[in-house]
């Protein structure tokens, strides 16, 4: 009984002992690896956590990598925008030096020239030279790849960003709802003598009424004469000589083309028969006179019109060229017609043809004529050969500038600011236009009198307006009570893109999505849809732990380049020595493209900081802390608390001691019983 309980004990002991050694040695090996875990039957559930974190892990660290770089890279490119900024800070002041030519010399205009060239160069080799890693970043090869430089109605454009998915390319669909439009503020007829219709017309008639019956091209009756219309009948049963009346204005001659034809010699000698009337036959006098259609309208001169309500005048002249030609002379106002020998170019209906075919005058304006009868209506139909020389033709020369009614003194104010005008009784509205056009730099307000006086802002949009406020007017003037409005203001072109509603600014659009972030400047006023696509292209950058679309960004960085830096006014490029904008041929066309220059450049650093302060950084931190986050989730899981390791460990070493000691106690009883029976 006494050995089977030995047995028991010392049983028990081996099993405690067991015990405390494994734990002993899972306890070395935690404070050994700092593990937790060291292999899959430690924690199978947290060791598939740990894995999955530590994948995480890997994946944001790289990213925080990614994202370090791409704000590298974008400090690069904004470093060499600054020194292209002070560039062309360097150029405008030269332009705006260039202007002064009171006080500036020849020589030095050349010289600041020399400057703006050298700095051309200095900007190109910018965009050439600015690179990252062999990468060059101003070129244009950062930029996106689309087909927006054949879309119609375009004019300018920038894509910032834009989500191309797994394409690689998007699609891109505009449709404008509404064109943008100017400011402006009109006046009607009544403010001036005559009244301001745009219509200015010169008459021009020939001294008496003239008809010509046509026999064949080169034959005919001409008749000159005191009558309204004429007419031919044709009676077979008149068998005697052709007889010619007058009654109520209308001129008749009776012939006879059948059974006794009568020639265009004898017709012609009925109707000189006649009081106050003349007849000639012309080409082959034995003709058969004859019927060659209905009765021809009588064509007796033709009216010229001017649109813009300026001055006109007719002038005639005889030339020796066989053409007759059509021309018109700015300095006098003059449409000057050359008669040529060639007869069957000289009828009226020839003569309006060459004025209407005349280009536009220099300020816009557009000449009109349109032939006309005896009582100066209208005629249509068939010319008449009039064997024209230009003693048969007289003009009525007439001053048809609309002039003002009393003293006029008004303020007129644009976006650009306002300017204070006065004018005298009698100022015409062509006066009135030059005035306001001279200060249109210092309004933004424009004026013309095409169709009637307009003051109008000089550029399209909601931000740009006329106002004009009369101070003072003459007792009979009629100009205030004639404006259209006192204060009006333009709008903005509003359209959707892809469905989403655009910001309209002027004629430019703009949207920023996730997926798209895009500016279009459309030709001035334009309503048409078009679309486009991007292919391609744009300077990507990994800014997440995993390679999908939303955790990536495409920004487009566009060439600095002088041949495209540039916007509605023209190119950088132009500002260079030969060119069309360069000092000595265009300062004021200089200034506006360098402006323009500047705002895109500047634009560009903005885009570019705002994308690296706002994304990139703020992106940099977030990675970092989501970083730390899942590392002390890993931590968690995984590493071993060395504090409870080593209390679990010296436990495990005394209850090994222990258990050690009680094995020993176990195994002495047994020896002890067979040394008493021994």
């Amino acid at each position: 009984m006494t050995r089977i309980n030995t047995n028991v004990s010392s049983l028990v002991a081996q099993n405690r002992l067991a015990s405390s050694n494994q734990d002993l040695q899972q306890s070395l090996t935690r404070l050994s690896t700092g593990l937790k875990i060291n292999s899959a039957s430690d924690n199978p559930a947290g060791l598939i956590a740990g894995q999955a974190l530590r994948s995480e892990i890997t994946g944001l660290t790289k990213a925080i990598s990614s994202t370090t770089r791409a704000s590298q890279i974008i400090s690069t490119a904004d470093s060499a925008l600054g020194q292209v900024s002070n560039l062309l800070n360097d150029v405008r002041g030269l332009v705006v030096e260039a202007a002064n030519t009171g006080a500036m010399s020849k020589e030095e205009i050349a010289a600041n020239q020399l400057q703006i060239d050298s700095s051309l160069e200095a900007i190109n080799r910018i965009s050439q030279t600015t690179t990252f890693q062999g990468r060059k970043l101003l070129d244009g090869s950062q930029d996106f790849v689309s087909t927006l430089d054949t879309a119609p109605g375009v004019t300018d454009y920038s894509i910032d960003q834009a989500n191309l998915g797994s394409s690689g390319n998007l699609d891109v669909e505009v449709n404008v709802s509404a064109a943008a439009t100017k400011a402006e503020i009109s006046i009607d007829g009544p403010a001036f003598d005559p009244p301001l219709d745009g219509d200015a017309v010169a008459t021009s008639k020939v001294e008496t009424n003239s008809y010509y019956h046509a026999v064949l091209n080169d034959s005919g009756i001409r008749i000159t004469g005191d009558f309204e219309s004429v007419q031919f009948i044709d009676d077979g049963n008149f068998n005697s000589l052709p007889a010619a009346s007058i009654n109520a204005g209308v001129m008749t001659l009776r012939y006879d083309s059948y059974d006794q034809p009568h020639s265009i010699a004898m017709s012609a000698n009925a109707i000189n028969s006649l009081p106050g009337i003349e007849a000639h036959w012309e080409g082959g006098p034995f003709e058969n006179t004859q019927q060659t259609g209905g009765i021809t309208p009588v064509h007796a001169g033709f009216e010229v019109r001017r649109s813009d309500g300026g001055n006109i005048a007719i002038a005639y002249s005889d030339s020796d060229q066989a053409a007759t030609s059509a021309s018109f002379d700015e300095q006098t106002n003059t449409v000057n017609i050359a008669l040529g020998t060639d007869e069957t170019e000289k009828g009226f209906v020839d003569i309006a043809q060459l004025i209407n075919d005349l280009p536009s005058l220099s300020g816009g304006a557009d000449l009109t004529a349109q032939v006309i009868d005896s009582d100066g209506e209208e005629v249509t139909g068939a010319t008449q050969r009039q064997n024209l020389t230009a003693a048969d033709l007289n003009t009525n020369i007439t001053s048809f500038e609309p002039k003002l009614k009393g003293d006029l003194i008004f303020e007129l104010k644009g976006s650009a600011g306002s300017e204070t005008l006065q004018f005298s009784d009698g100022a015409t509205a062509l006066q009135i236009a030059a005035a306001v056009n001279l200060v249109s730099d210092a309004t933004g307000v424009v004026a013309s009198t095409e169709g009637g006086l307009h003051f109008t802002s000089g550029n399209y949009g909601s931000a740009e307006l006329v106002e004009l406020d009369v101070i003072h007017e003459g007792d009979s003037g009629t100009f205030e009570t004639s404006l259209s409005a006192s204060r009006d203001l333009g709008n903005d072109v509003q359209a959707t893109i892809n469905g989403v509603t655009a910001e309209g600014s002027g004629n430019k659009l703009s949207i920023n999505t996730s997926s798209l972030d895009l500016s279009v400047t459309v030709e001035d006023g334009s309503s048409s849809n078009f679309s486009f696509s991007i292919l391609g292209g744009g300077a990507t950058f990994q800014l997440g732990a995993d390679v999908t679309n939303t955790q990536r960004a495409s920004l487009g960085i566009a060439s600095v380049s002088t041949g495209k830096l540039g916007g509605n006014s023209g190119r950088l490029y132009e500002l260079g020595s030969g060119q069309a904008k360069s000092l000595t041929n265009d300062v004021h066309g200089a200034a506006k493209i360098i402006d323009e220059v500047i705002g895109k450049v500047v634009g560009m650093r903005g885009r570019l900081g705002s994308f690296q302060s706002t994304t990139l950084e703020s992106n940099l931190v977030s990675l970092n802390e989501t970083k730390a986050n899942l590392q002390a989730a890993d931590s968690s899981i995984r590493d071993a608390d060395f504090a409870q390791e080593s209390a679990n460990l010296t436990r495990a070493q005394i209850l090994v001691q222990s258990g050690t000691n009680v094995l020993s106690l176990a195994n002495q009883n047994p020896r002890n019983v067979l040394s008493l029976l021994g």
